[in-house]
């Protein structure tokens, strides 16, 4: 598994959100003037902060490049755990602040009629952000990059607030001039919820959380090798996109230090070909050693 080459890959889907994020604010926030869309002018600003996230996410992808060193000997990998955290943060602000904004201008009833063009715009915008989401969501599942599929996780929440932008627009030219502030909340929900779910993944990934399923599956692994007597102990991590395995195995006591070895090697070659796993220390002790 090529990790650092991986992440150079994931870079470029960070430069590829970092271009659109460019061209679109620019274009909602010009639109949103000329045709009088609050909506359009808010979506577009949402995309400049959107614009710092995947900064985020592009620096903590350059920074896992860096090789281990005295003070890391794992690596740098987990830069890209804490910019996905961070991103997570910024879409949560964004989120809390377009539900304010609209929650705010639905009680006081302030509404205006806005262009229909800032509508085509609108939805022009949300299909360019989803065929953006679809580049990087299949390149971070490709690369196992969760600062990648939190951009990308970004980029549909976007893609969803522009549609509630249009939703918006439409509405209000039709005469429903609440829809606006409606549409605005209820996107605003889906841009924190997904701001909750990245968080909860990268901090669960940052205190060692390990999926129980996944530790299962990779249990079975070593239990299956032959010469494995028993496991008394198996741990994982994730680490960035990899992920760090700790066991100990029993084995017949009679054994060579060669054959134990030999157990060691196999063990650690067969969890390496399950995805993602990269690094595997493997403790051998003879079975029936105060298990």
């Amino acid at each position: 598994m090529d990790v650092y080459g991986d992440i150079r890959k994931g870079e470029k889907g960070a430069w590829v959100s970092i271009a659109a994020y460019l061209v679109l604010s620019s274009l909602k926030l010009a639109a949103g003037w000329l045709f009088h869309s609050e909506a359009l002018t808010a979506d577009g600003f949402n995309n400049v902060t959107d614009i710092v996230a995947s900064v985020a996410v592009l620096i903590g992808l350059r920074i896992s490049r860096r090789p281990p060193d005295a003070n890391h000997p794992y690596g740098h990998l987990r830069a890209e755990t804490i910019a996905a955290l961070i991103a997570s943060f910024i879409m949560a602000t964004v989120g809390l602040q377009v539900g304010q904004a609209a929650i705010i201008n639905l009680w006081r009833g302030k509404f205006e009629a806005p262009d229909l063009n800032a509508g085509w715009i609108a939805l022009a915008a949300a299909a360019a952000m989803l065929a953006v989401y679809g580049y990087n969501v299949r390149l971070a599942r490709r690369i196992r990059s969760q600062a990648l599929m939190a951009a990308a996780k970004d980029n549909r929440s976007d893609a969803f607030v522009s549609i509630g932008a249009a939703v918006g627009i439409f509405g209000a030219a039709l005469g429903v001039v609440w829809l606006d502030a409606v549409a605005a909340i209820v996107v605003a929900v889906l841009i924190v919820k997904t701001a909750w779910e990245i968080f909860w993944s990268a901090t669960h990934d940052l205190t060692d959380g390990f999926d129980v399923n996944q530790l299962r599956t990779l249990r079975g692994v070593v239990e299956r090798t032959e010469g494995v007597r028993g496991i008394k102990d198996i741990r994982a991590r994730i680490h960035g996109s990899t992920v760090l395995v700790d066991v100990i195995v029993t084995v017949d006591p009679t054994l060579s230090v060669v054959d134990g070895h030999r157990i060691s090697d196999t063990v650690e070659q067969r969890l390496r070909r399950k995805n993602g796993v990269v690094n595997v220390h493997v403790h051998i002790e003879p079975y029936g050693n105060a298990e």
